[in-house]
């Protein structure tokens, strides 16, 4: 991973979400703020998280979405049409606790068997915490405002609401551990 990958995950996001959808858009470019402000603080992989957190909505372009699922549609295009770096599309297929609405759409072992979640906790975690941390404008929130807002804008039974309520302790989980490893670092 190099500024070589950054550019091109840019890119590719850019293209996909910023004329069709760009609210996502820019979704996604506070979310990769976020992860560049982590700096290598909490993983040795600072490049690779930034350009997953670029591209970690892009199944949401219209031209991408056949299952209706973002994490899977946005993985399958990556790995089918970019050749993408396997981490890259785990990563984007498996982000912020995707397996748990795989589940609930149906899609769980669809989800498992074609992208295994990474087994790098802090990695996975790091992005956890910027997408949840991060406004659907790009702004900062809490993850109690993230998963409030995501309730309030799809329904509390609505498959994402069911979702994100079952994935909210998780999310808080993975929250408190990039804080605290974000406090423990050296001013």
């Amino acid at each position: 991973m190099d500024e070589t990958m950054l550019t091109w995950a840019t890119q590719v996001a850019e293209k996909e979400l910023s004329d069709a959808l760009p609210r996502r858009w820019a979704h996604s470019q506070g979310v990769a703020a976020r992860a560049a402000g982590l700096g290598p603080a909490l993983t040795a992989n600072v490049e690779l998280l930034i350009a997953a957190a670029v591209l970690h909505d892009v199944g949401y372009a219209p031209r991408l979405a056949e299952t209706g699922f973002h994490p899977l549609d946005g993985a399958r295009f990556l790995r089918d049409e970019h050749g993408a770096d396997e981490r890259l599309v785990r990563l984007v297929a498996n982000h912020s606790f995707a397996l748990l609405e795989a589940e609930e759409r149906g899609l769980m072992e669809v989800l498992e068997r074609e992208f295994p979640l990474l087994d790098e906790r802090p990695l996975v975690d790091a992005l956890v915490y910027c997408d949840m941390t991060t406004t659907p404008d790009g702004e900062r929130a809490t993850a109690a405002e993230r998963v409030a807002e995501i309730v309030g804008r799809y329904g509390a039974d609505s498959v994402v609401g069911r979702f994100i309520r079952r994935a909210e302790p998780d999310i808080r989980a993975a929250v408190t551990r990039v804080e605290a490893a974000l406090a423990a670092q050296p001013r």
